[in-house]
């Protein structure tokens, strides 16, 4: 696994563990999120590269900074 793919897996976990913490299903951060369910599944399984402002909005929806979210 390349570094790129590691830091998108941590990421994953973290949005999981933090979403997990809330008790929210993934359809529930994504309508916060006004996404679709799929894309956050996708995110959460490493598979995407979100934007700055994907992750910003993530933050906010879970409630922490934006620098909690991706401290692992």
């Amino acid at each position: 696994m390349n570094k790129e793919q590691h830091i998108k897996n941590k990421l994953g976990q973290r949005i999981i563990q933090l979403r997990h913490q809330k008790g929210w299903s993934q359809l529930d951060l994504a309508q916060v999120c006004n996404k679709d369910v799929q894309s956050i599944i996708e995110l959460e399984n490493g598979k995407t590269d979100p934007s700055m402002y994907l992750l910003l909005e993530i933050s906010k929806a879970l409630g922490v900074s934006l620098k909690e979210l991706v401290d692992f």
